[in-house]
C-alpha cells in the first residue's frame, strides 16, 4: 500500500474508535439517573487542562482531579430552573460529574464512577 492510503486507513480507524467510545460513554452517562442527562446525544473531545477546574470533593477538600495532559469526552448541561450547570468529563476509565455556577465557580464533584 502507498503511504497516502495507509494514512487514510489510520485516520478512518481513529474516527471509528472515537465514535465508538463516544457512543459507549453516552450510554453510560444517560444511565446515571440524572434527569438532565437523558436528552443529549453528543460529547465533545476536550483537553484536560481546559476542563480541570478546582472542585469541592465529597469529603470537603478542594482539588483538581483530572489530568491536564489527557483528552476527555465532555459536555456542559444547563440545570433547568437553576443558575448552575452540570459538567461531565469522561474517558475509558471513569465518568466525573460536576455541578457549578458561571465560569466554573463553586464547582463541586457530584459523582465519580469507574467504568
Amino acid at each position: 500500500m502507498k503511504q497516502k492510503e495507509l494514512t487514510w486507513l489510520y485516520i478512518f480507524d481513529k474516527i471509528k474508535r472515537v465514535n465508538f467510545m463516544e457512543q459507549f460513554l453516552l450510554e453510560k452517562i444517560k444511565k446515571l439517573g440524572i434527569k438532565e442527562f437523558e436528552n443529549f446525544n453528543s460529547l465533545n473531545l476536550m483537553d484536560g487542562n481546559y476542563l480541570n477546574i478546582e472542585c469541592i470533593l465529597p469529603n470537603g477538600d478542594k482539588a483538581k482531579i483530572l489530568d491536564n495532559d489527557t483528552q476527555y469526552y465532555a459536555k456542559q448541561i444547563d440545570i433547568e430552573g437553576s443558575d448552575k450547570c452540570y459538567g461531565v468529563a469522561a474517558n475509558e476509565k471513569f465518568i466525573a460529574v460536576y455541578k457549578y455556577g458561571c465560569n466554573g465557580e463553586n464547582a463541586e464533584l457530584v459523582l465519580w464512577k469507574k467504568i
